[in-house]
């Protein structure tokens, strides 16, 4: 039942290898090898698999949300780079669209689970938010629901779960607990996987996004765990300091510190964190990874409403 973490980068792979020798990820192996180097049969063993897999988000926001280790799931964030608006617009042909090789994977185990009378894992993935990605979003659902993969997708920004920036986003599913083609979550509307009850709306997850009071950070803060005293501060008044400051943020975000900047904009960074500062260790490798990473917040929320 261990985990299989699939990333490029060798500074993130070994970041990934500390997170899980710390507990703080689903125990596994670290794989850093490119996608398209990656055999079907080199992961058939694992329980859960990370592609794109960065410092280990996907699985620490599957732990925070109740998803056990033991449960099958894939994940993936595919490189946004080709569909962002602050890239080149190259789209399909820019050689970082690496959607086919991880469809391939899919695919090929979701034949290998059938073959053995496994269940198939659920599929979790994120994709920038722009018009330049509507046809990549458009392609992931047309693949995932030809294996019978039933499909849901939701847009919206890191500020929806409390965070002082937009940052927006596409998180989406490929749902096994179910079959037969369905529609995206978009504009209101909402994907039901076949006989099953469970669904994803824009209102069930603006809900849950909304309410920065909601039961999960109650929960957490009454019981302690991991990041309760930043949860504590939740109900604290004031926005984490004492310079005048553009607006309040809500939940893992309010206690930020506000950096003046040379444009005379302010700028939230996490309480004590200054990684640009001259001498600090690897302080470009930590942009580059935080730069990278997804919002663990706004993946949580997704995953708890993909829960029910």
């Amino acid at each position: 039942m261990r985990a299989y973490y699939n990333e490029y980068d060798k500074g993130a792979a070994q970041w990934l290898r500390n997170l899980i020798a710390a507990g703080h990820i689903a125990a596994g192996d670290v794989d850093e090898r490119d996608i398209r180097d990656v055999r079907p049969n080199d992961i058939h063993g694992y329980t859960q698999c990370h592609f794109f897999a960065g410092v280990g988000v996907w699985s620490y926001a599957l732990r925070r949300a109740g998803w056990s280790d033991d449960r099958p799931v894939w994940t993936g964030s595919c490189p946004c780079q080709p569909f962002s608006t602050a890239g080149k617009g190259t789209g399909f042909d820019d050689e970082r669209h690496l959607w086919p090789a991880f469809y391939h994977l899919i695919s090929e185990h979701k034949n290998w689970c059938k073959r053995q009378k496994r269940p198939a894992p659920t599929i979790f993935g994120e994709q920038v938010a722009s018009k330049h990605a509507d046809a990549w979003i458009d392609l992931v659902q047309a693949d995932l629901e030809a294996l019978g993969y039933p499909f849901g997708a939701i847009p919206f920004p890191s500020a929806g779960v409390g965070a002082p920036h937009i940052r927006d986003r596409i998180y989406w599913v490929g749902n096994s607990d179910g079959a037969g083609p369905q529609r995206h979550a978009w504009n209101g509307g909402s994907t039901r996987w076949k006989g099953s009850s469970r669904s994803i709306t824009t209102t069930s997850l603006s809900g849950r996004m909304a309410n920065v009071y909601d039961q999960r950070h109650h929960r957490r803060r009454e019981f302690g765990g991991e990041g309760s005293e930043r949860c504590g501060r939740i109900h604290a008044a004031g926005y984490g300091n004492d310079v005048g400051l553009p607006g309040p943020t809500n939940g893992f975000w309010r206690a930020a510190d506000w950096l003046g900047c040379r444009d005379e904009k302010f700028r939230p960074v996490e309480p004590g964190t200054f990684p640009l500062a001259h001498g600090a260790t690897a302080r470009v490798g930590r942009l580059r990874a935080y730069g990278n990473a997804i919002n663990a917040e706004a993946a949580t929320a997704f995953i708890e409403t993909v829960m029910g």
